[in-house]
């Protein structure tokens, strides 16, 4: 993934921006590779009092005092006593900082979201969520600002970074110029108080898909799983002449009217909205792929140029005539500083075309196990996890063995597709139902593990067709990059569904699954 300083100075070169300049850490305390967390706000009592206080009511101003356990280091978003002050100001819940600490669940919520559990320098955020979750079980996305003489990372588009990369003993301080609001709406209660979107938001109504955006995850009683929304705000429905819900429908479904059908126009316009996963605009970059959505056509998005575009040449939106040159606009595109948007159901980006169904074309695909909900909660804190009930997942089947689950605690340092991987071991069977994918002929690649002498042998195949013949898992990793890439060959996809990739031994062991890959051919 490019970093963020990568992305900005290509995506806003006209601003004149260069690169991102690594902050030297504050003058005037020594010895801070010694200094931890705590230390620090300690040592900076006179500006941080505030926030020490919220930490100390949380219950973790010790907490950053240590080593974290689980990954390298912490990372915590700082802000002053001012920011704290214009936060209670704004709240209209609390009058002082003495009322906020009396509400004991609140102020452990307020200091567990601003830290993040793992170490991360500015250099590497990304182009949208923070690779660790914090403490309250939240992401934290980051935005970049370019403004005439100045250009700063904002997080959760709420706080700008005005102090990067304070380094101490056991992770990064980041001071910000105002105190983050936890997240506690939906996709759903998003549309509902922005009204800018209200002509998206009945479409939502009249379509009854509702209860696909407005799904917490952080619920335990949870049933949906992550959702990426795609919206059009009401201008951009504006220039097309749709102003209300009847207007798209007639553009949509002129002939039709039960729209909670699903192959109702209306409903498949809505649906196709909704990426079945949870992306952020980093995870778009590098690659050019189909998404799976609510609707039954996938959606093409192309990270692989200097912006991000959907549905590249299927349809044209404008023509820019600027002699001598003509420019035609034949995608649909983002609004970066709108989007990364972070709800409790996922994602949301502000797109700047109105974006019908397209059917695609064949494009990459990987797939590394997203789409099981139990497994994406486990992505939630690094470990291994058993998985004793074989019912627990929908689309993954597995007999002759244990499952496990492996979050890695250092991303930065591991070789494994997204620092995530099955595991299992023994004389074993394991199957994996992948999302549908557009007829063609494709390149099938598998990547596992290849440095275990311990691994199995087995053979592959998709859909009852071996791939590849013997596969001698224990080859082709090295001590730097323990996980490979092998090719498997080639298959032929007669039309747009389901697929089943299978594993079964032949002389038993272990195997350590990253993911299974399709790509055009």
């Amino acid at each position: 993934m490019r970093q963020i300083c990568v992305i900005s100075a290509l995506l806003f070169l006209a601003t004149g921006f260069q690169s991102c300049k690594h902050q030297v850490i504050e003058a005037g305390f020594e010895d801070q590779e010694k200094m931890t967390i705590y230390d620090y706000m300690v040592e900076n009592e006179d500006k941080y009092s505030s926030f020490l206080r919220i930490l100390e009511v949380a219950g973790i101003d010790k907490t950053l005092s240590a080593y974290n356990p689980y990954a390298t280091g912490y990372t915590l978003f700082l802000p002053g006593n001012d920011a704290i002050d214009k936060f209670i100001a704004e709240s209209g819940i609390f009058s002082s900082l003495d009322e906020l600490l009396q509400d004991k669940e609140y102020s452990s919520d307020l200091g567990r979201y601003h830290t993040v559990l793992l170490g991360i320098n500015s250099n590497d955020f990304p182009f949208g969520a923070l690779p660790g979750y914090t403490m309250s079980g939240d992401l934290l996305t980051v935005n970049f600002v370019i403004e005439e003489d100045t250009s700063y990372y904002k997080i959760n588009n709420q706080a700008p970074v005005i102090q990067p990369n304070i380094e101490l003993s056991n992770g990064y301080v980041h001071v910000i110029g105002s105190t983050l609001h936890p997240v506690n709406f939906n996709t759903y209660e998003w549309l509902q108080q922005h009204s800018g979107y209200s002509i998206f938001k009945s479409a939502v109504d009249a379509t009854g898909l509702q209860e696909v955006i407005e799904i917490n995850l952080k619920d335990e009683n949870a049933t949906g799983s992550a959702i990426t929304l795609l919206v059009e705000p009401d201008t951009v429905f504006n220039k097309r002449d749709i102003y209300t819900l009847e207007d798209l429908a007639a553009s949509v479904s002129p002939d039709r009217s039960d729209y909670t059908n699903p192959s109702n126009p209306l409903h498949t316009f809505t649906a196709y909205h909704m990426i079945t996963d949870n992306e952020f605009l980093g995870d778009f970059e590098e690659k050019s792929t189909n998404y799976s959505t609510y609707s039954e056509i996938p959606l093409n998005i192309n990270g692989m140029g200097l912006d991000i575009i959907i549905n590249k040449g299927k349809q044209i939106f404008d023509t820019i005539i600027n002699t001598p040159d003509t420019v035609i606009i034949d995608y649909i595109g983002f609004d970066y500083d709108a989007s990364n948007v972070i709800s409790q159901s996922g994602a949301i980006h502000i797109i700047d075309q109105i974006m019908r169904p397209q059917q695609p074309s064949r494009a990459i695909q990987t797939y590394e196990f997203y789409e099981e909900p139990l497994l994406n909660t486990y992505r939630l804190e690094p470990g291994t996890y058993l998985i004793d009930d074989t019912t627990a997942l929908y689309h993954i089947r597995w007999t002759g063995a244990d499952l496990f689950f492996t979050e890695e605690a250092s991303p930065q340092e591991s070789s494994a597709w997204g620092a995530d991987y099955l595991y299992i071991s023994g004389d074993f069977s394991i199957s994996y139902t992948v999302p549908k994918i557009v007829g063609g002929r494709y390149r099938v690649l598998l990547r596992f593990e290849g440095l275990n002498r311990g691994n199995a042998v087995v053979e592959v195949f998709i859909d009852g067709k071996n791939m590849g013949g013997l596969v001698n898992l224990a080859s082709g990793g090295s001590t730097t990059s323990p996980f490979t890439t092998r090719t498997l060959g080639t298959i032929d996809f007669l039309k747009y569904e389901q697929h089943t990739v299978t594993i079964r031994t032949l002389i038993p062991g272990s195997f350590y699954w990253d993911f299974v890959r399709f790509e055009p051919n």
